[in-house]
């Protein structure tokens, strides 16, 4: 079985090579593919010590940049990392999937275009997953695939994010939200409304409206929107979770007190940072094509990279694509 990792999407390859070899070295049953540039990985990987014996290596000397046009790129880099990863995992009946940390908008046209849309799925959705207060995750469907969505499309985010969160965290009966202005069913707008009655008219676990600050609490386990609403809640999240390790910070160097305060509650603030740290989570989950594909930051490092990995085998053992196609057709949608 193998996993492949386009290594030259993503700010750093050396740390993409890095977290497939941590990765590799985890899970001997698997074989990870890294498609680049090759005399980088080889020189790369020969400076690691105890390089695991299930990496396997595929020159590509083009690569899509964020600044090509993601359509384009697809179509005309035929020799890029991207296509030619996505060429193999197309071929490949049993692998894992694919992971890139290049160009969203590359690697979600790629995995449309080259690997193809499941069986009755309307759209492939983009999620994100967030850290929750009491210790879970929330994951968001959809976190910027679809900017303009139709009601129909965003109940099949819920079954995707319902089928991840399943998957991912074991939990058999994901609770379900709408993200809305306020909580009543006559708020938002004709999409969201029109969601509200189908949802409501389904078998998931809908708990009806959610307002954005309630993302966080742990009380849900999937945020239904569209792409544009779900985007701006995920950047916005992150960027609350930054500002307040900043001010915690800030606030314990300020006085000689306060950073004696701080040696008795630092594992306290250790927990905290790693809780928030996007590279624990591995990267986005895009479903809803024939196989998984994770788009992981393009700023992430070796954990981030291995925890990519790792989603990926969770969605093998959580047969999510498998639970889709199940929740699609009890769906009717």
């Amino acid at each position: 079985m193998k996993a492949y990792i386009d290594v030259m999407g993503g700010d750093s390859p050396e740390k993409v090579i890095e977290g497939a070899t941590a990765a590799a070295a985890a899970h001997p049953d698997i074989t990870i593919v890294l498609t680049g540039d090759e005399k980088l990985i080889t020189k790369t990987l020969s400076s690691m010590s105890g390089m695991p014996g299930n990496i396997s290596v595929v020159n590509a000397e083009e690569t899509i940049t964020n600044d090509d046009s993601p359509t384009m790129a697809i179509k005309t880099k035929k020799n890029s990392s991207l296509v030619k990863s996505f060429c193999m995992l197309r071929d490949d009946a049993d692998a894992l999937g694919l992971i890139s940390a290049g160009s969203t908008g590359a690697v979600l046209t790629g995995a449309t275009l080259i690997i193809g849309r499941m069986d009755g799925i309307y759209r492939p959705t983009l999620i994100a997953q967030l850290p929750t207060m009491d210790g879970g995750s929330v994951c968001i469907a959809d976190s910027g695939a679809n900017m303009d969505s139709h009601p129909e499309w965003l109940v099949q985010f819920a079954v995707m994010g319902s089928a991840y969160m399943r998957a991912v965290t074991g939990k058999q009966n994901p609770t379900v939200a709408l993200l809305n202005v306020g909580t009543e069913e006559h708020k938002g707008n004709a999409l969201v409304r029109e969601t509200h009655k189908l949802l409501a008219s389904g078998n998931l676990n809908f708990a009806g409206n959610m307002e954005a600050r309630d993302t966080l609490t742990g009380k849900y386990d999937v945020v239904v929107c569209d792409g544009y609403d779900g985007n701006i809640l995920l950047k916005g999240s992150e960027g609350a979770a930054k500002m307040v390790m900043k001010s915690l910070k800030n606030a314990v160097m300020s006085s000689a007190r306060a950073k004696i305060g701080y040696l008795f509650m630092k594992k306290a603030f250790k927990k905290l940072r790693h809780d928030m740290d996007y590279n624990n989570y591995g990267g986005g989950a895009f479903l809803g094509t024939k196989k998984p594909v994770i788009k992981a930051h393009g700023s992430s490092n070796a954990a981030a990279v291995a925890q990519c990995v790792e989603q990926l085998i969770k969605l093998r053992d959580g047969d999510v694509l498998a639970t889709i196609k199940r929740g699609i057709s009890e769906s009717g949608k």
